[in-house]
């Protein structure tokens, strides 16, 4: 009996021996399970567990982050991730992003203190041909490119006051404008 409900429980399809049309009840086994991941996923690319395959831990915390990480994965606006250097801001980042209805998009990071001063706007934002020395294309920034997707920026703080000033309009208004 003990033997019956954990069958019942924990099996998904059982085949009898001799193992008579093999290859058919297998290909009917794996449509069967990809249907039912299919209907048990959420809006994002994972579902249960494997949707924070990336996040090891059980305790409290860890639970109240993947928690976090769910919620934040249905809203549709900028999302500040706090911690120390090499506390795991990327990783909780992607796990949002692939969690989200824009899991098929990029994910992008970019960690604002790498880049030199004077391109800083250039990266953000992109520029226009001929804008300034060197710029021979048009250049899409690196906030367009995300469009559709994520984007992280690591280490905003260390955008330069300017460049600070033109993000927070960007996030006010939502139009990007290339430096030209």
């Amino acid at each position: 009996d003990t033997v019956r409900q954990w069958l019942r429980a924990e099996c998904t399809d059982f085949w009898l021996h001799p193992y008579q049309r093999l290859r058919e009840r297998l290909r009917q086994f794996l449509d069967r399970s990809a249907a039912s991941e299919v209907q048990s996923s959420s809006p994002g690319q994972g579902s249960g567990a494997n949707r924070h395959a990336d996040l090891i831990g059980s305790s409290p915390s860890m639970h109240h982050l993947r928690q976090m990480i769910d919620r934040y994965s249905r809203v549709n606006s900028p999302v500040l991730i706090l911690g120390e250097t090499g506390s795991g801001k990327e990783l909780i980042a992607r796990s949002i992003h692939m969690a989200s209805p824009r899991f098929q998009g990029k994910f992008l990071a970019l960690n604002c203190g790498a880049i030199a001063p004077q391109l800083v706007q250039s990266e953000l934002f992109g520029h226009e041909r001929g804008s300034f020395t060197g710029a021979n294309a048009r250049k899409i920034g690196i906030i367009e490119a995300a469009n559709g997707g994520t984007l992280l920026l690591d280490e905003i703080g260390d955008l330069p006051l300017e460049a600070q000033a033109s993000f927070l309009r960007f996030l006010q208004e939502g139009k990007i404008t290339r430096v030209s």
